[in-house]
C-alpha cells in the first residue's frame, strides 16, 4: 500500500510543480503574455495581415456607413423642387434644380430627363441603366467587407496550422519531457485563430447591415426618380399658354 502511494505521488508531483511555477521568470512569463502587445508578439507572421485586414475593415465601415447616407442619394427638397418644375413642363429649371445637389439621383436621372422628349420609355430605361452603374460604384466597398470577412478567419487558420507545424518540430527536436517549449508555438496556433475570427464575425455584421442599407436607399431612389420621369412625362403634354 505504501509502495502505490509513493509511485502515486511521484507521478504527481511533477505535474503539479509544473502547474504552480511560482519562479520569477514564471510570473514574468504570463505577465509579459497577459498584454495586448505580448499576445501580437506570440501570434507570429499572420498577426501582420490579421492587422491589415483589421484596419481595411474599420476603413471600410466608416466609408460604406459614409456613402449609403441618405444625403448621398437625394434630399427632400430637391425632390418637391425637382417635380414642380418638371409638372410646369420647364424641363431645363427641373435639371437644374436636380443638379443643384450633387448626389445619385442626379447623376442618374438628370441625363434621362433630356430623352423625355423621345418617350418615356427611352427616358426610363436610361435612368435604370445610370442608376445601376451608380449602384456598382457604392456597393463594390461594401462587397469588400465580405471579403474581408472571409479572408480574416482564413488567414487566422493559416497561422493556426503555422503554429501547429512549428509545435511538431519542437516536439521532433526536444521531445514530449519539455512541454513549456511548445507553450510558445500553441499559443501562436490559437492565437491567430481568435483574432482571425474578432475580425471577420464584425465585419460580416457590418456587411449585411450596410448591405441593407443600401437596398432600401437604392429603391427609395428608383421610387423617387419613376415620380420624376412620369411628372416631367406629364409636364410635356401641358399645352402653351398663349397671350
Amino acid at each position: 500500500m505504501r509502495h502505490g502511494s509513493t509511485v502515486l505521488l511521484s507521478l504527481t508531483l511533477p505535474h503539479i510543480l509544473l502547474g504552480q511555477d511560482t519562479s520569477p521568470e514564471a510570473a514574468e512569463v504570463v505577465d509579459h503574455n497577459l498584454n495586448l502587445w505580448g499576445l501580437i508578439q506570440q501570434g507570429g507572421w499572420a498577426m501582420y495581415p490579421l492587422g491589415t485586414c483589421s484596419l481595411i475593415m474599420f476603413f471600410l465601415i466608416f466609408y460604406s456607413w459614409k456613402e449609403t447616407a441618405q444625403t448621398k442619394f437625394f434630399t427632400a427638397d430637391q425632390l418637391s423642387a425637382t417635380i414642380d418644375a418638371l409638372e410646369s413642363g420647364d424641363h431645363d429649371k427641373g435639371r437644374s434644380q436636380l443638379k443643384a445637389s450633387n448626389n445619385l439621383l442626379a447623376r442618374a436621372l438628370a441625363p434621362a430627363i433630356k430623352k423625355i422628349d423621345k418617350g418615356h420609355e427611352k427616358a426610363e430605361n436610361l435612368f435604370i441603366e445610370n442608376l445601376e452603374a451608380e449602384e456598382n460604384g457604392v456597393s463594390q466597398w461594401v462587397t469588400y467587407l465580405n471579403v474581408v470577412a472571409s479572408v480574416a478567419p482564413m488567414i487566422g487558420l493559416l497561422g493556426t496550422v503555422s503554429g501547429m507545424i512549428s509545435a511538431f518540430q519542437t516536439i521532433g527536436r526536444g521531445g514530449m519531457g519539455r512541454p513549456e517549449l511548445l507553450a510558445g508555438d500553441i499559443g501562436e496556433a490559437l492565437i491567430t485563430t481568435a483574432t482571425g475570427l474578432v475580425i471577420g464575425i464584425p465585419a460580416m455584421i457590418a456587411y449585411f447591415i450596410l448591405r441593407n442599407r443600401l437596398n432600401s436607399a437604392m429603391i427609395a431612389t428608383a421610387q423617387a426618380g419613376t415620380n420624376l420621369i412620369e411628372a416631367a412625362d406629364d409636364g410635356s403634354q401641358v399645352p402653351l399658354q398663349i397671350d
